[in-house]
């Protein structure tokens, strides 16, 4: 594992799309952050609701603020607010009422794509000792519709049978977003707003849950981050406002750290490295991370969150949208980009080839 001054160059030869900066992993006292800049903050409702005009200066507006920073805050996107609420007591209630040993009989492995199941705290990577706990599952590991010729088998991934209905709920608000979230960002591009319908057809995902207990003196004191600096493996995530402060996004521009604080209730939407290498670099894959809080409630208070990253299918190509320009990047079936990319966090065998 690296140390806390690793930098996100050493690990260069795993990115399946350009990231030139160069920045620590951890949180550091040399890190700059802007304090003035501010996220743009968005009506979703002016996209699933308004009329033509109304879609378009929502869409030019999302891909505006893609294109510059890759993250955005989206309000009026019709989830109630009182699902987070509870999903922020069950995910304390799974973390802390669920007994190391009965956590670590569902230790995190490759299903498809993506790293499902449990992982401990120090070991989110093995690039980063973070200070988080994680919780991955697919939607094979739900009770909800299947396609790809994945039929559902929630039995083997909860560790508890009331814990798959409770989180299926989150799921359930969150993907008839997917689609007009992706045909926003689409149109605001100057694409076809559909193109992406078919392949997010019950497509495949990621739902996380991250907890991050009180940080010890020794831990604090240790240079160690609630949450690595990292770029998200996806077309975008899709993140709840966590009741506790400390994601942290870099700014690419301006070459500091921009603090969100957005507000109760809304849907933080960040940029993955698939969007990416789909819009031939205009939209980058943004970094961020969970620093510390400035107001101190680490040392005291756990943080809670739960990102759904939006995938496609394992055996989707991912290629350069007609209109962006000369293609940089080659066609590349998603499986083979994916595992690739997250390599750099799961260990050199964890890639496979594309057939």
């Amino acid at each position: 594992m690296a140390s806390t001054t690793a930098l996100n160059q050493q690990y260069k030869r795993f990115d399946q799309v350009e990231k030139a900066h160069a920045y620590r992993l951890a949180e550091d006292d040399s890190d700059q952050f802007d304090e003035n800049y501010q996220i743009a903050t968005l009506d979703l409702g002016d996209y699933i609701h308004g009329d033509a005009a109304t879609k378009a200066r929502f869409a030019e507006a999302f891909a505006t603020a893609l294109k510059e920073i890759g993250f955005a805050v989206l309000v009026g996107h019709g989830v109630d607010p009182a699902l987070y609420d509870e999903m922020h007591d069950g995910v304390i209630d799974l973390f802390t009422a669920t007994a190391l040993a009965d956590r670590m009989r569902f230790r995190a492995a490759r299903h498809g794509s993506v790293s499902q199941g449990y992982f401990p705290i120090e070991q989110t990577s093995e690039i980063h000792p973070d200070l988080v706990e994680g919780w991955v599952w697919c939607r094979r590991a739900f009770d909800i519709p299947q396609t790809n010729n994945v039929a559902p088998d929630p039995a083997p991934y909860w560790p508890r049978p009331q814990d798959e209905p409770l989180f299926r709920r989150l799921v359930e608000a969150h993907e008839p977003l997917f689609k007009p979230i992706m045909q926003a960002i689409l149109q605001g591009l100057g694409c076809d707003p559909h193109c992406y319908d078919a392949k997010l057809t019950t497509t495949n995902f990621g739902m996380r849950l991250n907890y991050y207990p009180p940080m010890s003196a020794d831990q604090d004191q240790s240079g160690a981050g609630r949450l690595l600096g990292h770029e998200d493996v996806d077309l975008f995530t899709m993140l709840p406002a966590s009741r506790v402060d400390g994601l942290q996004v870099w700014n690419h521009r301006s070459g500091k750290w921009v603090r969100l604080h957005p507000p109760a209730g809304s849907i933080i939407i960040n940029s993955g490295d698939y969007l990416q290498r789909i819009t031939n670099d205009i939209i980058p894959s943004t970094t961020h991370r969970v620093g510390k809080p400035v107001d101190g409630s680490h040392r005291g208070e756990p943080r809670v969150s739960f990102p759904i990253a939006v995938y496609v299918w394992e055996d989707e190509l991912l290629e350069v949208l007609p209109g962006l320009g000369e293609p940089k990047y080659p066609p590349i079936k998603t499986i083979q980009f994916h595992t690739r990319s997250t390599s750099k966090f799961y260990g050199e065998d964890y890639a496979v080839d594309g057939d």
